[in-house]
């Protein structure tokens, strides 16, 4: 697979315009708060109006209020400061307090460009002073206060003050509100659900996002509408939802285009807005076209760079070399003429990291001198921030180089800035970088050390991350996968023979399972592990001490593996092997399970993953009697069946019930043999949407209710309203779905069919949770009969993982490739009837159906018995 696109920070900077911002909790935030105040706000509401909220003062200090106005848009930050203070100084001479709270509101607003948050603090804490002295009217003075109060929200959200922004802009819709200003009323509800996301309230931001575009698309069409559109498109990309973005950007280009008097600059920036969308939906002709149009189009200087510098990037990830060549040149005499700022600080650091891709022609020193003027820039702004990110990325130059010693020096500048100013977005990637450049350096006991703290880091930045983060699945593997994955390495390091000591073993696969929980929060672009989980050590050494619990991990050179046993120790074994030959090995098996007269080919392969997971364990697992193995999968190694692994003689689920789960912990398990079974099924027959047609449904539903109490929803009556009405008036602890469904590594392409749509995985919980929070009522196990892995996608198996999670069921079984359903009727008869009469485990009563299917001529090969797994509590 094509490496993907844009690395994570710079692409979430680029998305953002490139304009971060520094943060007391979470530098991360900062970037949510740019795109509120370029995303939303055009030049005429990005400044307080004068002449609209106050009377005309002294021509002087309207003049320079203008002047600075203008410097602004033109993006003259500095000069824009300098001729702000003066129009301060005119309006105190005048006693004009009101005058002077909006001259204040709009420095704040002109310091937060320059990275210069205290003196932006100041500004707006003093201009709210004024606002609340004066006596001036009641509607003038209202206006300016919204105003001045959505400026600070920006402030609070780039400092990381999210709870605190979020109430100053309910305050601000308030007054809006009372005022009859609609529009300032919209602009300010967008910020409140930015807000809403950065804390993590992912629903709530959604549910108002969907309220604000309802509002939007009832306006005429103006500025604010196609901002506000453009704004709200950016924040569905963000959160995931990359159709609805795209749709609702080309109704922004739509509305821009159709105004009367026409904003090049507002067509730009949708136009750089697009681009970004299609690049997330790795739709590389459409995205490289939507930038040059930008590009062409844009009437700002800082616009005109970003689209280039975005196109740049994505022709480097699509190896195409000859076409970015020719943009370095146009981007080089760009650079030196961007207005000093911020943004053209890291215009400089992004284009500088583009040359350090593409290497040809370039020298090191050129890289090196173009980085150092970032440095300078940065610290003349006196931007903290961007002085550390401009230090650990000249670091990371000197690494490139293996001139460790500089490159160390200079990260631990940079480390030093990053956690005095606590901006642990940067703050993690610094400590990574240190980790590197000590084990080059032979010190592996302070790079564990310093990997350590960057994986902790990570840990803290849950939901800040991954509510930024537009392309989560792939820039996630390229800036926070690796961190994980060599500090694993690290762990499991022994000189010849030697194990690793249990505290080692111990802390990486603590490490493992922040990487499968990283994983999911990712997925979903919100941290997803709700409930009350329980470790599942405790579990197997004290309700099923049958069971074992394995855990692989592929490193770039080999394939280890930690075994858990019954109250034992943790084990540890490692195949010397490379990645790619794992996945080229586990690709070619999963190929071959899926044809139906490649018997031979399947069981050598299978073979040889056997002998990685299981043969060095055999001798452990038989002493301790071990009947049920439970794997925490990593990578690939998800898109293959563990009960199709072959020892030369058997299948390994003819030895061994199997379960898999999404980490180590899980919600408190329970046998449905505990309890009365009673299901709710499922199913549609006719082909729907683009797929065929299930003709075996409707005896799989009979053959489950003649096993269990069944309430069934066929074809029409199987729709998203019925099926969450009839889950929420009786408890079915089995929901069984018959239906077309398909896994994904994107959130957005996981889903199951209905009759009347899909039910996409971030619906599960809706439709599928209910009672309170400790779910004593959560579904049991959720069945899921026909679905699979989306074709090509290598990475597909996570989408059942983040179903098994979404749903909130404490099992779930479903089937990774789409299997003949005449047999998986047979299948599913037979777990029933094992699950009931027997009184199994879910595990063992899944096992017994497989064997059955195993047994029988006609479905002796893996395609048909292989495909199904479950997923969570195997009890």
């Amino acid at each position: 697979m094509k490496r993907k696109r844009f690395l994570f920070f710079h692409r979430v900077r680029r998305l953002l315009k490139y304009l971060p911002r520094e943060a007391y909790r979470c530098g991360i935030l900062i970037l949510l708060a740019i795109l509120l105040t370029i995303g939303l706000l055009p030049s005429t509401f990005a400044f307080i109006d004068a002449q609209n909220s106050i009377a005309q003062g002294v021509l002087n200090a309207q003049e320079l209020f203008q002047q600075g106005r203008n410097l602004y848009e033109a993006e003259q930050f500095n000069q824009a400061s300098l001729v702000f203070e003066q129009a301060l100084i005119a309006y105190k001479a005048q006693g004009d307090k009101l005058k002077q709270a909006m001259t204040l509101s709009n420095l704040s607003l002109t310091y937060q460009q320059l990275g210069q948050w205290s003196k932006a603090s100041q500004a707006i804490t003093q201009s709210l002073n004024l606002l609340q002295d004066t006596s001036t009217e009641q509607a003038s003075r209202s206006q300016i206060l919204a105003q001045a109060l959505d400026i600070q929200g920006r402030l609070q959200l780039a400092q990381g003050k999210a709870e605190l922004a979020l109430n100053t802009w309910q305050q601000a819709v308030a007054i809006y509100a009372k005022i009859g200003d609609r529009t300032g009323s919209i602009r300010s509800q967008i910020n409140s659900a930015q807000a809403l996301q950065s804390l993590g309230n992912y629903r709530q931001a959604q549910k108002k996002l969907t309220e604000i575009n309802q509002n939007l698309q009832n306006q005429p069409d103006s500025t604010l509408k196609a901002t506000g559109l453009r704004s709200l498109g950016n924040v569905l990309r963000v959160v995931g939802d990359l159709e609805q973005s795209r749709k609702i950007l080309q109704q922004s280009l739509e509305v821009a285009r159709r105004m009367p008097s026409q904003s090049p600059q507002v067509i730009s920036e949708t136009w750089l807005s697009l681009g970004n969308t299609a690049t997330a939906q790795q739709d590389t002709p459409a995205a490289i076209n939507y930038y040059q149009q930008a590009a062409a189009t844009s009437t700002s200087s800082t616009t005109r760079i970003q689209a280039d510098l975005n196109q740049l990037r994505l022709l480097l990830d699509e190896n195409q070399l000859n076409a970015a060549q020719g943009l370095v040149s146009k981007i080089q005499a760009q650079i030196p003429n961007l207005p000093v700022s911020r943004k053209a600080i890291y215009a400089r650091i992004n284009f500088a990291q583009s040359l350090m891709k593409l290497k040809a022609g370039q020298e090191v020193k050129e890289i090196a001198q173009m980085l150092a003027t970032a440095v300078q820039q940065a610290r003349d702004l006196q931007d903290q921030r961007s002085v550390a990110y401009a230090l650990g990325n000249l670091g990371g130059l000197y690494e490139q180089t293996q001139q460790f010693d500089i490159a160390q020096d200079l990260t631990q500048q940079a480390l030093v800035i990053s956690q005095g100013i606590n901006v642990p977005d940067i703050t993690y990637r610094w400590q990574w970088q240190l980790g590197r450049l000590l084990k080059a350096k032979g010190d592996i006991k302070g790079a564990t050390a310093a990997y350590t703290e960057s994986v902790k880091i990570l840990q803290s930045l849950r939901n800040d991350l991954v509510a930024i983060n537009p392309e989560v699945q792939f820039s996630f593997r390229d800036e926070v996968e690796p961190i994980y994955r060599q500090l694993v390495n690290l762990l499991l390091r022994s000189p010849g023979d030697s194990q690793p000591s249990q505290g080692n073993l111990v802390q990486a696969r603590a490490v493992i399972e922040s990487l499968q929980l990283a994983e999911l929060d990712n997925f979903f672009r919100v941290a997803c592990l709700e409930g009350r989980p329980i470790q599942i050590d405790s579990v197997i050494d004290r309700q099923d001490p049958t069971a074992a619990v394995i855990y692989p991990i592929i490193l770039a050179d080999k394939l280890e593996v930690i075994l858990k046993l019954p109250q034992q120790p943790l084990r540890h074994y490692k195949t010397s092997i490379a990645a790619t030959e794992v996945e080229k090995i586990l690709e070619q098996l999963r190929q071959e399970l899926i044809k139906p007269y490649t018997l031979q080919q399947t069981q050598a392969l299978s073979r040889q993953v056997y002998n990685w997971l299981l043969q060095p364990a055999q001798e452990y697992l038989a002493k301790s009697q071990i009947k049920t193995l439970v794997f925490v999968l990593d990578g690939s190694l998800r898109n293959i069946p563990m009960a199709s692994l072959y020892d030369g003689q058997q299948y390994l689920i003819q030895k061994y019930a199997i379960a898999l789960t999404p980490g180590l912990q899980l919600l408190a398990p329970k046998s449905l043999s505990q309890q009365q079974i009673k299901a709710l099924t499922a199913g549609i027959t006719e082909a729907r949407q683009g797929f065929s047609a299930l003709s075996n449904v409707v005896q799989e539903l009979n053959q489950i209710k003649s096993e269990v109490p069944t309430t069934v929803l066929l074809n029409q009556k199987f729709t998203n309203e019925t099926l969450q009405k009839k889950i929420n008036s009786v408890l079915f602890p089995v929901v069984h779905l018959a239906t077309h469904g398909q896994f994904s590594s994107k959130a957005d392409e996981t889903f199951i069919l209905t009759w009347d749509g899909r039910i996409n995985v971030n619906q599960l919980d809706t439709l599928l949770r209910f009672r309170d929070t400790e779910r004593p009522n959560a579904i049991e196990l959720l069945v899921l009969s026909a679905c699979q892995t989306a074709a090509g996608d290598k990475r597909a198996a996570l989408g059942l993982a983040g179903i098994a999670v979404r749903a909130g069921a404490r099992s779930t079984l479903a089937s990774l490739w789409n299997v003949d359903d005449k047999s998986t009727a047979e299948l599913m008869s037979q777990f029933y009837r094992e699950l009931t009469t027997k009184q199994l485990t879910k595990a063992e009563a899944l096992r017994q159906a497989q064997l059955a299917l195993l047994n029988n001529p006609k479905y002796q090969h893996p395609l048909f018995w292989a495909a199904y797994v479950l997923v969570g509590n195997w009890l």
